[in-house]
């Protein structure tokens, strides 16, 4: 029988390894340092050509090898390379995962160069079926596996040597908290003594950048890149566009400390509601926000004032930074104005599918380093959003616990509660 075990009777889930990639850099220490010392990712993106776009920013990867060859390419090699960070952090070999993979990936369609390329080989009707029937001629295993969800998944369940069949998630910008949660619902049930969560991604294309324009979701601040994404600011006008990948080791607490591994936090508590309001917006009470929240805290065992720190889903958009003013107020109440609030994607951008993943393991460094990354930006405050957003400047604070944030298109909401310490 489990000797920790929380307010449920259920294992304690422990987290023994992260790995990150951002724009700001591969790995915890560069990342870490660039995120306390207040520095932006978001550059004018060279990987493509967007001189006619409306949005020509982003915080793109581009200093990795796969960086040029696609979504579906570089999406595995971010995966891949928090995965490896996560594992040897864990003390774990590099193929000796022994457990099931979660991944959070975007979903993937071939880019806009291999369409072109097919489309020339064949001759009249439709794109969509002058696309299949120049597939089915051209017979390149390379652009089927590009364009099938599980490949990446797959790949990487062998490589890092997990167990049973991997699952590959999609819950839009709520994906990388998603699959953090899996994990942790996999080993309260005794089903794994171990799990991967990873978020993925690397699908900043053309594509994406234009859809999203349609959207009037991103900003368009282009002449000074690093100013773009100002959460919860007055003049705030989107989100920017990024890419990168978060990974976790998880284990009950039990195993971990048997085998000697060090524990970096706890998973107390996950939280998800659905909102049927619009594909894109949420609901204007902010209701299934709050429901999220207070499931997360449920979960936890933790009442609302057990809680340190929040790391925002703050997105920079002038919908979702005020829907999440009014959920966190309702659940926190007047102590919501003195809470420290921080959003990441000031520094780093959204990061979508990957997201709560990257900032899963943010809140796991920020309680270990006892230091708070800061919102930057922060020049005009929002007067309707009164919040301490731990503007411009890292502070330093004890952080025994974090709510993480992920609210996403479609509705898909889920929250984190993490820990510092042990039950």
């Amino acid at each position: 029988m489990a000797r920790h075990v929380d307010h449920l009777g259920r294992p304690v889930v422990a987290v023994t390894g992260i790995g990150i990639v951002t724009s700001l850099g591969v790995g915890k220490a560069d990342n870490w340092a660039a995120l306390t010392a207040g520095r932006s990712g978001i550059h004018t993106i060279t990987r493509f050509p967007v001189d006619h776009l409306n949005t020509r920013i982003g915080g793109t990867v581009d200093f990795l090898p796969s960086s040029n060859r696609g979504g579906a390419a570089l999406t595995h090699e971010l995966a891949e390379t928090a995965a490896r960070e996560a594992m040897a952090e864990a003390g774990l070999p590099a193929d000796g995962l022994g457990g099931p993979l979660f991944l959070a990936a975007p979903p993937v369609e071939l880019g806009w160069r291999e369409r072109l390329g097919l489309y020339g080989t064949v001759g009249e009707g439709s794109g969509y079926d002058r696309l299949l029937a120049a597939a089915r001629a051209a017979n390149r295993r390379d652009l089927f596996d590009a364009s099938q969800f599980a490949t990446i998944a797959h790949r990487l369940a062998a490589d890092l040597g997990a167990s049973g069949l991997p699952v590959t998630l999609s819950t839009a910008c709520a994906s990388g908290a998603t699959a953090i949660q899996l994990g942790v619902e996999a080993i309260r049930r005794g089903e794994c003594e171990r799990a991967m969560a990873i978020g993925a991604d690397g699908s900043a294309t053309e594509e994406a950048l234009i859809r999203f324009s349609l959207l009037s979701a991103l900003s368009t601040a282009n002449d000074e890149p690093e100013k773009a994404s100002k959460p919860f600011s007055k003049d705030r006008d989107g989100f920017v566009l990024a890419e990168g990948s978060g990974a976790l080791v998880l284990e009950p607490l039990d195993r971990a400390l048997a085998r000697g591994a060090a524990v970096i936090g706890v998973l107390r508590g996950c939280g998800e509601r659905a909102d049927d309001f619009h594909r894109t917006r949420s609901k204007p009470d902010g209701s299934p926000a709050i429901a999220t929240l207070r499931a997360a805290l449920a979960d936890a065992g933790l009442r609302e004032d057990e809680i340190d720190y929040v790391n925002a889903h703050g997105t920079s958009t002038p919908e979702n930074d005020k829907m999440e003013h009014l959920s966190l107020s309702t659940v926190f109440g007047a102590r919501m104005r003195t809470i420290p609030i921080s959003s990441n994607k000031s520094m780093i951008g959204h990061t979508l599918s990957a997201a709560g993943a990257v900032e899963a393991a943010i809140s796991l460094m920020t309680m270990r380093e006892g230091v708070i990354p800061p919102t930057i930006n922060y020049d005009h405050p929002d007067p309707a959003i009164e919040l301490d957003v731990v503007p411009n400047r890292s502070r330093k604070a004890e952080v025994r616990t974090v709510i993480s944030n992920s609210f996403g298109f479609g509705g898909q909401n889920a929250c984190l509660v993490l820990a510092r310490d042990p039950l």
